[in-house]
């Protein structure tokens, strides 16, 4: 969700109340139904993520009639790009005067379905750091709540704002005023996630909400882009996550589970990490089996086969750069809900074949300018010496050249 999307893509009371009636103005003017589906928090907890505006938007509608989807997580609302304390789409569309995301949500709703909204992302300016405090921070979320509906939120809390401490007081702040004032509001809390679980930032906003005795329905992280490597990576991952919980809040092992959720990348990610089909499969089952309260990924917009299949090694916003059908991971969500998407034709395009020559990568090995090895089914050459730095985990400009596919 990272690098590519950056690149790509009381005071409290009085100020929720004005927020709320102008919000409510402004939806009854655009025709907006004032009777919002609402679907149980299971749909909402499987939700992945859909750009609306950008990365070649797919039809929800058909996504649904495909996979049997009924929930979307529309992605991001943001400051505006000029700065201020109102809510926009991308930094660019003001949700006061939108009329396009809200004809997809009607659309949505009318087949049966619902969307979560998130707020925040890796790109552009959030409302957190522009806001003047929790209150206001609040109020601006309260108006797309209350445009459009909602039943569910996603605080999507990662770099940079994460690293600026009075941005996540007010977004912490601003999650627990509305989950007081939008009762049964579901809400989902994102951030990065590290080989522990999650790092230095994601524990201070753990320790944040725990001051301010604020528990959302669960704390997410996104093991990718950090030197992960398929499905066992991730649930170790997600096996720290679940200690680091347990320790920040008091919990026992099932508790925190039941407050913790996954957030993937399906097929390449921005640093060269591969997910397949296969990955996803093993972690729903990790998430099934420890009853986690989230399984989401980045995102519907990628849910496709690019071509050439891999992309020519490269991470696109549009496709997944593995072999798949269309909405092949988006049918992992629909299983995370409980129910059985309908079956569909296998791909017709097979993986690329053919083995690495190369060696094995390995951590303890010392690399000089030149040597290839083989990792996560590429072949990177060192550009210079290295140890103990993971092939991809930093990007075009790390020591690692990536050769493409074996």
């Amino acid at each position: 969700m990272k690098r590519l999307r950056a690149l790509l893509s009381g005071v409290a009371t009085a100020a929720l109340a004005t927020a709320g009636l102008a919000a409510f103005a402004a939806q009854q003017a655009s025709g907006a139904s004032a009777d919002a589906t609402a679907l149980g928090n299971r749909w909402y907890a499987a939700a992945p993520y859909l750009m609306p505006h950008d990365n070649n938007p797919p039809d929800a509608g058909a996504i649904m009639d495909a996979t049997g989807l009924k929930a979307f997580q529309l992605a991001f609302i943001l400051a505006p790009n000029g700065g201020g304390c109102s809510p926009t789409w991308d930094g660019t569309s003001p949700v006061s005067s939108d009329t396009a995301v809200g004809s997809v949500i009607s659309a949505i709703r009318a087949k049966g379905g619902d969307v979560s909204v998130s707020i925040g992302g890796y790109g552009g300016t959030k409302l957190g750091q522009t806001c003047s405090d929790a209150a206001a921070t609040a109020a601006a979320y309260q108006q797309v709540i209350t445009k459009y509906q909602l039943k569910a939120i996603d605080f999507d809390l990662e770099e940079p704002e994460y690293e600026n401490t009075a941005a996540i007081a007010r977004e912490i702040g601003a999650a627990k005023i509305l989950q007081q004032n939008n009762p049964g509001l579901y809400v989902s809390v994102t951030t990065a996630a590290t080989a522990d679980g999650t790092g230095w930032f994601g524990k201070q906003m753990l320790n944040e909400a725990k001051a301010q005795g604020f528990t959302p329905n669960n704390f997410s992280i996104m093991p990718f882009d950090g030197g992960f490597n398929g499905a066992a990576a991730q649930t170790s991952a997600l096996t720290n996550f679940n200690s680091i919980l347990r320790s920040t809040f008091g919990w026992d092992e099932a508790t925190a589970y039941a407050h913790e959720g996954f957030s993937g990348m399906n097929g390449r990610s921005d640093t060269g990490e591969y997910f397949t089909q296969a990955d996803f499969q093993t972690v729903l089952d990790f998430a099934t089996s420890h009853h986690m309260d989230r399984f989401t990924f980045w995102s519907l917009n990628r849910d496709r086969q690019c071509t050439p299949p891999d992309n020519n090694g490269k991470t696109s916003g549009t496709c997944s750069s593995v072999a798949q059908s269309d909405w092949d991971f988006a049918k992992y969500s629909v299983k995370f809900a409980g129910v059985t998407p309908p079956t569909t034709t296998p791909p017709t395009t097979p993986p690329p074949t053919g083995s690495c020559t190369a060696a094995a990568w390995s951590s303890s090995a010392v690399y000089t300018g030149g040597t290839t090895v083989s990792y996560g089914g590429h072949t990177w050459k060192a550009k210079w010496w290295t140890q103990n730095e993971t092939p991809g985990s930093t990007g075009e400009w790390g020591v690692w050249q990536d050769l493409g596919p074996c």
